[in-house]
């Protein structure tokens, strides 16, 4: 499937990954779009609205855009290469792939690690396994709106700008 409307993807529709880092994967819909989340797992953005508030420099999703729908890249942030002005928080907010993967930090089919593995999950792929990992890791990522909440004066999203971008990426609510 290349670029779809968000729309019109449902339950049973079958994806086919063809970029730099994979080809050949395919995955099929099995919960409908943006619905079906465990209780407890309450991500405050969609992959959509996380792309056009600016994470990850905007560097992303540039080799795997047909993977998503159309709709989710309309007002995204991106770049062909890193620009931490691209950020909410203008702030640099990654590290390289490399990093990730000597910390074991990709998990299952997602090469491109946690937000990958969201993005498929928010269309409605589901792997029993692979889903309790990654939605673990999302729960644990609370720390770091504890640390601000400790930390910081309430109001002041100034403070601790890293710790900020980095709950964005995670679709946590930087502005706490």
């Amino acid at each position: 499937m290349t670029n779809q409307q968000e729309s019109i993807m449902a339950v049973g529709d079958v994806i086919e990954v063809n970029d730099r880092m994979q080809s050949g994967y395919r995955y099929e819909l099995v919960a409908p779009v943006g619905r079906g989340f465990p209780s407890g797992f309450s991500p405050k953005y969609a992959p959509r609205e996380m792309l056009a508030m600016g994470v990850f420099e905007g560097k992303y999703c540039n080799d795997c855009a047909n993977e998503f729908p159309n709709e989710w890249f309309e007002g995204a942030k991106t770049s062909p290469t890193p620009d931490p002005a691209l950020n909410y928080f203008r702030v640099k907010s990654r590290q390289p792939l490399s990093v990730w993967q000597k910390k074991g930090w990709i998990h299952g089919p997602d090469p491109r690690g946690w937000f990958q593995w969201y993005c498929r999950y928010y269309l409605g792929r589901r792997l029993p396994e692979v889903d309790r990992t990654q939605i673990k890791r999302w729960k644990a990522f609370a720390r770091h709106a504890g640390q601000i909440r400790a930390n910081c004066d309430r109001g002041d999203i100034y403070c601790r700008p890293r710790q900020r971008q980095a709950l964005l990426q995670w679709s946590y609510d930087p502005l706490i």
